[in-house]
């Protein structure tokens, strides 16, 4: 779905890039499980990190439907190369370069862009993943600053972050109009980050606790107006849930190649499985939940870039587009069949990596009730 020249040539540059360079490694990066430096510094180069950001500012000019191209073909490579790359590029970097000052953009936000930094988001909690309004990490203002107290959990990139961006808040009697983000550099006494989890999937993307024992920042830490943490979030969620379709997409566009691939190439019963109705059914059932996908989420980039509220839109294909990489993810390993249970094949890669896609950026069991509201239920 390509509506600009932009677009079509994005889509090329990053195309060739996971083609060329990513795709003959992925299967390397997967395995070592170590978050993929060199990879990350290589995309840096491209200026991929800054395609949401005007260039004034030290972005490379882009939009959010630019920034979900790029998510989508980095996935379509390695989901776990395109999950620190759409941290980098939206939840990582945006209250920094909305927010913060001019001293801290120009130590942190500059670098980041090129891939120098590594940038974080720390929203969740024990008790508080859906319910942000749970959130118990404070922030008690003193005489000349804050002090931050409390433990965040699942944070992607928590054990390589040079800085975070961290929900705290600051008077629980207010709850959501509590809430507030904070800066906080890796090297800020109190600060302490727990060791890597081992996780099914997206192996290569780095997810720890981090705990956070009085630590003192400033007051121009706090990224944005008091009280305002909340509806700032929100400003950015619709791009959050784009941008998770999109990553969905990249892994359905792996699986479906794939399939075709292997369908072609396996034989039984004297013809390949390309020629079977139910290996068929299958890749037309992959292609045309693809090809859904696509328009579900790219309308939504393009009514984001357009500045036209599309909560419901981008809440949609981000629940559809997940649900789909899902069902992609299992019906590679049937075309497959056993060859799909060895770790040399990718197969066996996207149903792992398709799991990571379902908790970001709002749960089902939350999506599912909120879209039935609103289209009226």
């Amino acid at each position: 779905m390509i509506r600009s020249n932009s677009e079509a040539l994005i889509r090329k540059i990053m195309a060739t890039f996971v083609d060329k360079e990513l795709i003959p490694r992925a299967q390397e990066i997967d395995e070592k499980g170590e978050f993929p430096m060199e990879m990350f510094q290589e995309i840096g180069k491209m200026r991929v990190f800054g395609i949401r950001y005007p260039k004034k500012g030290g972005g490379s000019g882009g939009n959010t439907t630019l920034y979900c191209i790029i998510c989508e073909e980095l996935a379509r490579g390695l989901m776990s190369v395109a999950a620190v790359t759409a941290m980098q590029c939206l939840m990582g970097t945006n209250f920094l370069f909305h927010f913060g000052t001019d001293a801290l953009r120009e130590t942190y936000f500059l670098p980041a862009m090129g891939g120098e930094k590594i940038a974080c988001f720390c929203l969740t909690e024990a008790e508080a993943g859906s319910d942000l309004g749970n959130v118990s990490t404070s922030a008690i203002r003193t005489k000349d600053g804050y002090l931050l107290n409390g433990m965040k959990s699942w944070v992607t990139n928590g054990p390589v972050a040079d800085f975070y961006t961290i929900l705290c808040q600051t008077d629980p009697a207010k709850k959501f109009k509590g809430l507030n983000f904070f800066f906080v550099p890796r090297e800020t006494p109190g600060l302490s980050i727990g060791k890597p989890f081992d996780l099914l999937g997206t192996r290569t993307t780095p997810i720890s606790e981090l705990a956070l024992t009085d630590v003192h920042i400033p007051c121009e830490h706090m990224l944005g107006q008091e009280g305002r943490g909340m509806s700032n979030l929100l400003s950015i969620l619709a791009e959050i849930r784009a941008m998770t379709a999109a990553l969905a997409i990249g892994l359905q566009q792996a699986a479906l190649d794939d399939s075709i691939r292997y369908a072609h190439e396996r034989a039984q019963f004297g013809s390949t499985i390309s020629n079977y109705q139910l290996i068929q059914a299958k890749v037309a059932n992959m292609a045309t939940d693809l090809e859904a996908s696509r328009l579900l989420t790219y309308k939504a980039t393009h009514m984001v870039d357009e500045k036209i509220p599309c909560l419901k839109e981008a809440s949609m294909a981000k629940y559809f587009s997940t649900e789909a990489a899902c069902r992609a993810g299992d019906e590679i390993t049937r075309i497959f069949g056993a060859y799909a249970y060895s770790m040399e094949y990718s197969a066996q890669r996207y149903y792992r990596d398709n799991r990571f896609l379902l908790y970001g950026g709002g749960t089902h069991e939350i999506l599912q009730p909120n879209i039935a509201r609103w289209v009226g239920l």
